[in-house]
């Protein structure tokens, strides 16, 4: 079979199979689980692909890989799935909307999910074109994404690129119209790692703060001049961004406390940055809080350094964007984080960028409990992913490091 004859075969299943993945999809968004919950996902998932022959090897906790052609293949290319919701209140008003208060699927996992499944379920039908290219396909559904450290080291443990060649993920991104596929070679998002400054000190009464280690001053001085501090001691080609979440310290007007703290993220483009930064954070936090008297600890959580896309792997997701009737378009590089650069340290292959407003439609942002996705980019994210799994063949020879790890 010809790379036209089989690109068709694919398109025409997926066809045949779009409804049933849109409920599929519409499912796993009213049962959202978050990071190493995702119990019933994962059954959802091994139960459909079980009945139609593929085979499934659970992984340790949460989550699975499939694999599809032959075992001795000498090319194999993995395809990856996020599968965890957030803990975010969903606000659409969709009949299909959370179950689970407090929980829902704000980053379009569910929609990756139901994709990477038709994505399989067509490649399953076209076996022995698989076999007779010497092709194997696994799929990757993975645990865990949205938390630090997350998932993709516990699937990568379980040997999910063992034998791996090139390996492929899509991210839902509701700025681009349904149709059109972001892409961009080099980095796409950034490293991101989990930061917390404890601060400890003799708290008191606030009329002699004279008498006290003023912990509350000295935390709100952490707050804002350690992010302006980087800013000046890293090179601004870096694009470090260091962000904080929440400041906790006391209780009382009236009282100076004696412990508090502040957590966020610290984020950058630039992978050598990221592997460096650390003593030079460290410095900058303890330098910031000497003149109070304070003591600090910093904890600094490494998350995941910026997904690199290599040459070979955007020009598969072009070719493969092409095939399917698609529109690759240019997009910027994120400063969001994402555990699929791990994958990238052990095989070539890229990430894209999902369109999934409906033309004319409104633009909504992820990680957002409004988050509405144009159904019809299920099928077409399905294609997507079953026309880069064979569209061409990987050898160990186009696999480049990721500079980072």
């Amino acid at each position: 079979m010809n790379d036209d004859a089989l690109l068709a075969a694919l398109g025409e299943r997926i066809t045949s199979l779009a409804a049933e993945l849109i409920d599929i999809r519409r499912d796993l968004h009213a049962h959202p689980e978050l990071s190493r919950e995702e119990t019933r996902t994962t059954d959802c998932v091994a139960r459909r692909l079980d009945a139609s022959g593929v085979g499934v090897r659970l992984l340790p906790a949460t989550g699975l890989l499939a694999d599809i052609g032959a075992a001795d293949a000498p090319y194999r290319v993995a395809l990856r799935a996020d599968m965890d919701a957030l803990p975010v209140r969903e606000r659409t008003g969709l009949d299909f909307s959370s179950r689970s208060p407090g929980v829902c699927h704000a980053c379009g996992h569910d929609l990756h999910v139901a994709a990477l499944l038709g994505a399989l379920l067509a490649l399953k039908e076209c076996e022995p074109a698989l076999v007779e290219r010497g092709v194997a396909v696994r799929g990757i559904f993975q645990a865990a994404e949205e938390i630090m450290p997350g998932g993709a080291h516990d699937a990568i443990s379980a040997g999910a690129v063992d034998g791996v060649h090139a390996v492929f993920a899509i991210h839902c991104d509701p700025s681009l119209d349904t149709g059109e596929v972001g892409l961009r070679e080099g980095p796409l998002t950034a490293a991101c790692d989990q930061v917390t400054v404890s601060l400890h000190g003799r708290g008191g009464h606030t009329s002699r703060p004279q008498v006290t280690e003023d912990l509350t001053y000295a935390l709100a001085k952490v707050v804002t001049d350690v992010p302006a501090a980087l800013s000046r001691r890293l090179d601004p080609r870096a694009g470090a961004a260091l962000v904080w979440g929440t400041i906790n310290a006391g209780r009382a007007a009236n009282v100076i406390p004696s412990t508090g703290e502040c957590r966020g993220t610290l984020r950058m483009l630039d992978a050598h940055a990221w592997l460096t930064v650390g003593p030079l954070l460290e410095e900058i936090v303890h330098a910031v809080v000497e003149p109070y008297g304070v003591q600090a600890k910093v904890e600094r959580v490494k998350g995941v350094p910026p997904v690199v896309n290599t040459t070979e792997g955007i020009e598969a997701f072009r070719l493969a964007s092409l095939a399917s009737g698609m529109h690759p378009v240019p997009t910027a590089q994120s400063l969001g984080g994402e555990d699929f650069s791990w994958y990238l340290a052990h095989a070539t292959g890229a990430m894209a960028r999902l369109g999934t407003r409906p033309p004319g439609g409104p633009t909504f942002d992820l990680h957002q409990g409004d988050l509405v996705v144009d159904e019809d980019a299920v099928a077409l994210g399905a294609r997507l992913l079953a026309s880069v799994a064979v569209l061409r063949r990987w050898g160990s020879g186009d696999h480049q490091p990721l500079e980072a790890t």
